[in-house]
């Protein structure tokens, strides 16, 4: 019972870490943000990261590193509820 929540959790991390990841990568290519999927990923990934934009605005108008600290606050996270979900079981 437990490996199976231990696999789901997993696993809704690690789709939107892809989700994310895709959505980073759609920032090299501004004329794909009318697509459809990148509007999808947006809609889904783009609040996430604006609490990490307010908290470091990308440097000189260029260069954003809020996805650093998102994927490192999504892996401390992760990490914080599997340990959890052992701890408890």
């Amino acid at each position: 019972m437990v490996f199976y929540l231990i696999k789901i959790i997993h696993l809704l991390f690690l789709s939107y870490t892809v989700l994310l990841f895709c959505r980073v990568i759609s920032f090299w290519f501004p004329m794909w943000q009318e697509h459809h999927l990148v509007r999808f990923l947006a809609f889904y990934t783009d609040p996430y990261l604006m609490i990490f934009r307010r908290l470091l605005p990308p440097l000189g108008g260029i260069l954003d590193l809020s996805p650093i600290l998102a994927f490192l606050a999504l892996q401390m996270v992760e990490k914080l509820l599997l340990w959890g979900v052992m701890w408890l079981f």
